[in-house]
């Protein structure tokens, strides 16, 4: 039974990764594939350059919001830290790889700091505030992706061993290794742009 649960809680925090939220607000506001634009993902970097910072903003809410869904569903059914960590890391997997999509979606970022709010509101504001900063700064959102999913299992590892009665920090750097991966696998090809040199910057 408990392997049913933990199953259940991985499914329902895939499909609800896989909800394609910025396919459907660039539909809503534009009546047009958000994939057709720059690096065809539907993560709010790219439907900001679909249809603007209302649309951008309204996606990234969404998927923060299907990441801390994810978990706290989980929580609540399951009430388990592997569920939660399960739920997590399948949202991410689901915003990328989403089964409504064909298998594809964004780079994982918002539902990423949806699923960390859900186990550190505080954690998540300090990531949200350093993926702002560096996008100003840096002009590349891949790199900022990639700069905040490395941090996450960092920060949770010293809070880890900063609050040893908290064990629980020491899980949540394990979803932290587990969904960077899941984001820097999404990035390959903006990895492989920013070698060559032809990654395109947000112009603000």
């Amino acid at each position: 039974m408990t392997f049913l649960f933990h199953a259940l809680a991985t499914i329902g925090g895939y499909l609800l990764g896989s909800v394609p939220v910025g396919y459907l607000v660039v539909w809503l506001f534009k009546r047009e594939d958000v994939r057709k634009y720059g690096s065809g993902r539907t993560g709010g970097t790219n439907v900001y350059r679909a249809a603007g910072m209302g649309a951008a903003a309204l996606t990234a809410a969404g998927d923060v919001l299907k990441g801390a869904l994810a978990v706290l569903l989980a929580r609540w059914v399951v009430g388990t830290m592997a569920a939660e960590i399960l739920a997590g890391v399948a949202a991410v997997v689901g915003h990328n790889w989403s089964v409504f999509l064909g298998w594809r979606g964004g780079a994982g970022t918002g539902t990423n700091l949806g699923v960390v709010a859900a186990f550190s509101p505080l954690v998540a504001l300090a990531l949200g505030l350093v993926l702002l900063v560096a996008i100003r700064v840096i002009r590349y959102a891949s790199v900022a992706s990639m700069i905040v999913a490395l941090l996450v299992p960092i920060v949770f590892l010293v809070m880890a061993f900063i609050f040893p009665p908290f064990s629980h920090y020491g899980s949540y750097a394990l979803y932290g290794v587990l969904s960077a991966a899941a984001v820097i696998l999404a990035l390959r090809p903006n990895i492989a742009r920013l070698r060559a040199g032809t990654e395109r910057r947000l112009n603000y």
